[in-house]
């Protein structure tokens, strides 16, 4: 029986912003150093030090823009030690993640030349936790400031003589854990004070955001917004997938079974209940919606790939990471009113990853290929979709069988993204569509789909995983019947004859 749906084609509900397409890079295991990194002398084709393969991947996705240089690494990192000549940086112990040794080599200039690259935007996370308002206030001075001024001063010596056009500043990161396990209150007035010296500069206005809430907090964002609302344009959340509740024993990224795959899904979609209870407590304070909600970290984390250092967090990637980042986009659309950006954690060899390397080789994800296929949605403009999902049930438990959304792009394309949850049956949908009276459509299709409950792509087989021509779908009479295969994303242009 099929699943029933209706697209008003003629019905908009806001523009998805691009941002929500975001991807966040840490200086954590190997993201940054030899994922993103390798330096002008290395024999992997780069340039100014940035990898050639890695910078062609993420451009063809849009990545529009990229978070830096953390997470927890954001509070115990000190800007004015990855400036200057490369062999007088500072070296120090990237405690948070391995205790290796980081030599700053990757600083302020090379971070802002990848951006340049990418053609995205930086978002810049700055130091509540260990540093001083004075350091912070520097640091956009430097980035940002093309008059006569020490810091400006700097940058020129450093090779930089125009300043750079930053938007996006982030006043700290977790700081009620990694970033000093502060109270709401106490970073309510820390906030308050940091950000009055994030300034701005040469008509450049900086996008001020404060650090949310930790998944279900609710008490931080309610005492955030009640205290400090006024002084932001942003507020973060923070949520990531695991697989069981234990964070010694998260789960294994391959070689699971039903059980867990059901157990990731379920608890996925749990973004759109934070989401929900987050954004109401938003409205209470800021019921015009001025102050965005941006969730820059999320996705999965299992346990980490044997042999591998634990602190590197690298995990491999299957087509259960695809069905999250799908579900995971499609719920970030549904809230576009209130979601103004979204970063997934992280962009290379880091949990949720994009692209994996290895030595000089590189292989794309299933999560890059979703990220590929959803990127039409991109500034579109939200359409009308509700389904009937039916259900997928598992050891007495329910969560919907298909998710969906849908947009129209600025040439009048409609774009419908579909995933079924399902790891072993067909999903049949019919949908009909509305508001586009008299019109010939014609429709193509593409879907990622998995051989396997933990189908994913190796050096040795790069493309066990990736997206295929999709064809199983019929449009009769307004109506669009589309048979999906078990554990996809599907995508589907509607298009005038």
């Amino acid at each position: 029986m099929a699943l029933k749906g209706v697209l008003n084609a003629d019905i908009g509900k806001g523009t998805i912003d691009r941002n929500i397409y975001g991807h966040f890079s840490e200086h954590l295991g190997r993201c940054i150093y030899e994922g993103i990194w390798v330096g002008v002398d290395s024999e992997i084709p780069n340039t100014n030090g940035i990898r050639n393969d890695v910078v062609n991947a993420l451009k063809q996705i849009r990545i529009p823009v990229l978070r830096w240089p953390g997470g927890c690494f954001a509070d115990e990192y000190h800007w004015m030690d990855g400036i200057g000549p490369k062999e007088n940086r500072k070296r120090m112990i990237n405690t948070h993640w391995g205790g290796v040794v980081e030599n700053n080599h990757f600083g302020t200039h090379e971070f802002m030349e990848l951006c340049r690259q990418l053609e995205c935007e930086p978002y810049i996370n700055g130091n509540v936790g260990s540093g001083t308002v004075q350091e912070m206030s520097e640091w956009v001075e430097y980035l940002t400031f093309g008059g006569e001024s020490p810091m400006s001063e700097k940058r020129k010596q450093n090779g930089h003589e125009e300043p750079w056009a930053v938007t996006f500043f982030g006043v700290g990161n977790e700081n009620w854990g990694c970033g000093g396990n502060m109270r709401p209150e106490y970073y309510a007035d820390e906030y308050r004070r940091y950000q009055t010296y994030v300034r701005n500069y040469d008509g450049n206005k900086i996008h001020r955001i404060a650090c949310g809430p930790n998944a279900d907090d609710y008490n931080w964002t309610e005492v955030l917004m009640r205290e400090a609302s006024r002084f932001m344009d942003s507020i973060t959340l923070h949520y990531y997938t695991l697989p069981l509740e234990s964070w010694e024993d998260k789960g294994n990224a391959t070689g699971y079974d039903e059980t867990e795959w059901f157990s990731t899904l379920k608890k996925c979609l749990k973004m759109d209940e934070l989401i929900t209870r987050h954004s109401t407590i938003m409205d209470k304070y800021d019921p015009e919606r001025r102050v965005g909600l941006i969730v820059d970290e999320w996705g999965t984390w299992y346990n980490v790939e044997p042999g591998t250092v634990p602190g590197f967090l690298y995990q491999q990637n299957t087509i259960r990471d695809a069905l999250v980042a799908g579900i995971t986009l499609n719920i970030f659309h549904n809230h576009s009113e209130r979601v103004r950006m979204a970063n997934i954690a992280q962009t290379v060899n880091v949990l949720q990853a994009v692209i994996l390397t290895e030595g000089e080789k590189m292989l794309l994800t299933p999560t890059y290929h979703v990220f590929d296929m959803y990127k039409v949605h991109q500034d579109a403009e939200r359409l009308d979709l509700t389904l009937e999902a039916g259900t997928y049930a598992f050891n007495g438990q329910e969560i919907p069988a298909v998710t969906g959304t849908a947009s129209k792009d600025s040439e009048g394309k409609i774009h419908i993204s579909l995933c079924n949850l399902n790891p072993s049956a067909f999903s049949e949908v019919e949908l009909d569509i509305r508001g586009l009276a008299g019109a010939s459509l014609k429709v193509a299709g593409t879907t990622l789909a998995g051989s396997s409950i933990d189908a994913h792509n190796t050096f040795a087989q790069p493309e066990a995983v990736k997206p295929q021509t999709f064809s199983a779908f019929a449009l009769n009479e307004g109506k669009l019947t589309v048979t999906l295969p078990p554990m996809s994303v599907t995508a589907l242009e509607l298009a005038s004859n």
